[in-house]
C-alpha cells in the first residue's frame, strides 16, 4: 500500500518565527500519523524546521532539492531528490504531495499553492496573512482550507485524506 505523502510548503529565509515553530510541530505531528513529509528539503525556514520535526519522532523525509548537489541540503532529510530545476522544482512538489500545507507565505509559496490548486489538489493554509486566505479561498473555494492552528491542519489533512473528504 502506498504511504501518504504529505507536503510542507513555506518560505526559507524569510520565515517568520511563528511559521517556524508551526512548521516543526506539523512536521512532528506528521510523522506521528505514520506520514512521509516532503518540503523542498534546505535546511532554512519552514523547510528546515518541518523535517527536523519528523526527525525528532523518527519520521521518513524527502527533500525536493532545487540544485544539482548537497549544498545547503537539511540534516533532516532522508530521501533528497536532485533537480537542478531551480524554482520549477515546486510542480515536482506538489504533484508528489498527496495534499499540500503552506505554513507561512512567500513568492515560493504562492506559487506551489497556485500549482497545486491547478492539478486539483487540497491545500491547507496556515498562514497569519489575511489577503493570500481571501486570494486563494476565492480562487477554488473547494480546495482551500483555511485553519488557524497545527492540530486544525492535521485533523483537515484527515478529513481530506477519507473518502467522503475527497
Amino acid at each position: 500500500m502506498r504511504k501518504i505523502i504529505l507536503g510542507v510548503m513555506g518560505p526559507g529565509q524569510m520565515a517568520k518565527a511563528v511559521d517556524v515553530q508551526n512548521a516543526y510541530e506539523l512536521g512532528k505531528l506528521i510523522a506521528q500519523q505514520g506520514w512521509i513529509l516532503l518540503t523542498g528539503g534546505r535546511n532554512v525556514g519552514v523547510m528546515e524546521a518541518a523535517s527536523q520535526g519528523a526527525k525528532s519522532v523518527d519520521g521518513l523525509t524527502i527533500g525536493i532539492l532545487p540544485n544539482h548537489n548537497s549544498k545547503g541540503i537539511s540534516k533532516a532529510v532522508d530521501i533528497a531528490i536532485f533537480t537542478d530545476m531551480g524554482n520549477s522544482r515546486n510542480n515536482i512538489n506538489v504533484l508528489s504531495s498527496d495534499v499540500v500545507i503552506a505554513c507561512g507565505m512567500g513568492t515560493s509559496t504562492a506559487s506551489e499553492i497556485a500549482l497545486a490548486l491547478k492539478e486539483n489538489k487540497k491545500v491547507i493554509l496556515l498562514s497569519d496573512d489575511e489577503e493570500s486566505k481571501i486570494f486563494f479561498k476565492k480562487l477554488a473555494p473547494e480546495n482551500v482550507y483555511i485553519v488557524d492552528g497545527v492540530e486544525e491542519a492535521i485533523a483537515t489533512v484527515t478529513t481530506v485524506l477519507t473518502p467522503t473528504g475527497n
